[in-house]
This record gives structure tokens, C-alpha cells and sequence, in this order.
């Protein structure tokens, strides 16, 4: 950039001046208009992307009535589906809490061989596809899997039973606790396990009353996610559910199937639970967030 020096008459230091405000402000106003213009692009894109199609599910739902949405919901069939998400996050959920606590707290607070090994099969499921990690569960457990015979040979379903169900969503949720742990775990440190060590401390007494408190928010935070991810899961379970109305269809499997069949009414009825569990998780991860942010403050 050029550099000016001011001139030595009055009128030339004037001028000179009104040079240097008028080029200080022109930045001030481009600063005082952009905040406003990524605001408004911000939002605009959450009410198209998010808000719109929201209201659209709840639009569709009640078109025809109060009568008719909670008829489509107490129908056996959404029964059903609504009984077996519920059981599949219900299994999963809790196995994932104990895998994500005990897998975060060994990387972040031991030296192990295999640690990286360990940390890349944590990610592995947001790698692969849903729809890959069914079809791995049907080769291995399907009637032509390598244990196909021997279920079928023992009367074991795995494979469009509830079992299959239940492996995939631990599949693909599993991640969801230990990656929200395990970067917390490690920027805590050790210094306070190494000092309760040093006073005696226990295994369990150090885990209850020097781990859990200090990760406590940020493992509410990833059961939220993982209940949420379990709940909602469609592409690993459509391929090992078989589609079985009233036995195998999870919630997501009962939409897709009234959708299909130009139910429009009662898929979006059914559509409408999973966006109140949607807009709750958002609700419950907004004030969790909040929670600890006020704490670390």
C-alpha cells in the first residue's frame, strides 16, 4: 500500500483528513452490515432445510383430522413398530454407555498397544454405509452366512427377527458416547486420577467420584445422540428386517412401508412421532449444552 504524508498547508491537512475518515469508515460499515447478511443467510437456509419440511410432517399428519392421526398411531401395526424401536434403543443404548465410557476411558487415560487400532474401529461405523453394515449382518448371520447353518440347525433367528434388528443399531450407534468422550477425557487430563491413586483411591472410588463427575454432561450429551440415532435408524435395519409387518418393522420401516401403499395421512402420523422425538432430543441437547458451558464458565 501506498503510504501519504500529510501535507503542510491547512487546507491539504483538511483534505487529508477527510481522507483517512472516510477510508477508516469504510471498513467499520462493511463490518456492521456482514454479521447481519450471514444472519439472515443463516436463517433463511435453517426455515428451508429444517422448519419448513418440520411443519410440512405435522401439515400432513393432521389434514384429515384428529380422528384419523391418532387412529393411524394405535393401529396394532404402528404399535408394533413404535414397541420395537423402543426396544431396539433400549438394548442398545445402555450396551453403547458401557462400551463408550470403558473404550474413552482406556485411550484417554492409559498407553496401550493397539490404541490406534481401537480409536479407527470406534469410527468405523460413520465410514460405513448402513445399508453396508446390514448386508455384512445377513452374511454373516443369513441362512448362506457362515453361521446360517448352525442357527438354523438350533432354531436361532437372527437374521428378520429382532436379534438382527438389535446388532445393527448397536452397529451404527456405538460411536456416537465414546467420540463425545473421549476428546473430554482427554483434555481433563490425568492429574486428577494420579492424585486419588496416590491417596489411595480404588478403581470404582476414582471412576464414581473423580471420572463420572467431571464427564458427566458430556456423557448425558452422547446418550442423547445415540438415542436418537438408534431410534431413528432405517438403512441397516431395513436390510436385516425383513419387512415383517406387526414382527420386524421398526418405526422409520412402518412409514416407508403406509407411504408406499399411498397412506399419506397415517405415514405422516407416524413421521410426526419421530419428529417430536427429534425436536425433544433438540430440546434436551440445547439445555445439556448450555448446563455445561455455564459450568466450564
Amino acid at each position: 500500500m501506498k503510504h501519504v504524508s500529510a501535507p503542510d498547508t491547512p487546507a491539504g491537512v483538511r483534505t487529508y483528513e477527510r481522507v483517512i475518515a472516510s477510508a477508516s469508515a469504510r471498513p467499520a460499515k462493511r463490518i456492521a452490515w456482514m454479521p447481519l447478511l450471514l444472519t439472515t443467510v443463516a436463517l433463511a437456509y435453517l426455515v428451508l432445510v429444517l422448519l419448513v419440511p418440520m411443519a410440512a410432517v405435522f401439515i400432513e399428519a393432521l389434514r384429515k383430522g384428529f380422528g384419523a392421526y391418532f387412529s393411524a398411531i394405535v393401529e396394532p401395526e404402528a404399535l408394533s413398530a413404535i414397541r420395537l424401536t423402543l426396544l431396539a434403543a433400549a438394548i442398545a443404548v445402555p450396551l453403547n454407555l458401557v462400551f463408550g465410557i470403558v473404550a474413552s476411558w482406556a485411550i484417554a487415560k492409559f498407553d496401550f498397544r493397539g490404541k490406534s487400532v481401537l480409536i479407527t474401529l470406534i469410527d468405523l461405523p460413520f465410514s460405513v454405509s448402513p445399508v453396508i453394515s446390514g448386508l455384512i449382518y445377513v452374511l454373516i448371520f443369513g441362512l448362506q452366512g457362515w453361521f446360517g447353518p448352525w442357527l438354523a440347525e438350533h432354531d436361532i433367528k437372527v437374521i428378520f427377527a429382532v436379534p438382527g434388528i438389535v446388532l445393527a443399531t448397536i452397529f451404527v450407534t456405538f460411536p456416537f458416547i465414546a467420540r463425545e468422550l473421549i476428546p473430554l477425557m482427554q483434555a481433563q487430563g490425568r492429574e486428577e486420577e494420579e492424585a486419588a491413586v496416590v491417596l489411595g483411591a480404588n478403581g470404582w472410588q476414582i471412576f464414581w467420584r473423580v471420572t463420572l463427575p467431571n464427564i458427566k454432561w458430556g456423557l448425558l450429551y452422547g446418550v442423547i445422540l445415540c438415542n436418537a440415532r438408534a431410534m431413528g435408524e432405517f438403512g441397516a435395519v431395513s436390510v436385516v428386517s425383513g419387512h415383517i409387518r406387526g414382527s420386524t418393522n421398526t418405526l422409520p420401516l412402518h412409514v416407508e412401508i403406509l407411504y408406499n401403499e399411498y397412506a399419506f395421512a397415517a405415514a405422516f402420523a407416524c413421521a410426526s412421532l419421530l419428529a417430536v422425538l427429534a425436536i425433544v432430543t433438540l430440546v434436551i441437547k440445547t439445555i445439556v449444552e448450555h448446563r455445561s458451558m455455564s459450568l466450564r464458565a
